[in-house]
């Protein structure tokens, strides 16, 4: 019988979830052709239809987590500071689905350092963020609620903030349990408005 399309694309999707469930599990250092196929209780071969390559493997684990990034809910509690906090809670690994996303972000980072072409999109990926930061950065400052300033400057110091802090919470959770980095977020937050 031949193969529909619709069975394809549900093969897909049970790829995409073993890839998913490898990352989560084993960091991006054991994700491996043979380790997505003993996840979907396939051969190595049949994954070969999907990712020639370790490297096809790769670039499409960095596809899925920026997909599940992007499509995953947001924050919105209101514009200016309100929206800043929101960006950065949005960040940090409060859940055990953003625990998973941030665990294979950070784990990723050896492999983009290693690869210019995933280093690059790596740097694209946090200028982006950082641009999202910037505008919220720039509303609370023409409501009031943040100082005059280089917004850009700003943006940066907090995204190195919380991006410290995923990484403290990934290493440490029992010291950095989310209600801890919520703490903290809200005291750098204070520390900023304090000087407006």
């Amino acid at each position: 019988m031949p193969r529909t399309k619709g069975d394809h694309e549900a093969r897909r999707r049970d790829v995409s979830a073993a890839v998913w469930q490898v990352m989560a599990t084993r960091g991006f250092a054991g994700l491996t052709l043979r380790a997505v196929a003993a996840e979907l209780g396939a051969t190595t071969g049949l994954l070969t239809h999907y990712f020639p390559t370790k490297q096809a493997l790769v670039e499409y684990a960095l596809d899925l987590l920026e997909q599940r990034t992007v499509s995953r809910p947001r924050r919105h509690t209101g514009e200016g500071l309100a929206a800043f906090r929101d960006a950065l809670l949005d960040i940090l690994p409060l859940t055990p689905e953003a625990t998973d996303s941030n665990r294979i972000w950070v784990s990723s980072w050896d492999t983009a350092l290693s690869d210019p072409a995933l280093s690059t999109d790596h740097a694209r990926k946090y200028a982006k963020g950082r641009d999202r930061l910037i505008e919220r950065v720039a509303a609370a400052q023409e409501l009031g609620e943040l100082s005059p300033g280089n917004p850009a400057r700003i943006a940066a110091g907090a995204q190195a903030f919380v991006l410290g802090l995923v990484v403290q919470a990934l290493f440490d959770p029992a010291v950095f349990p989310p209600a801890r980095q919520v703490e903290l977020l809200d005291d750098y937050l204070a520390a900023l408005t304090a000087s407006h």
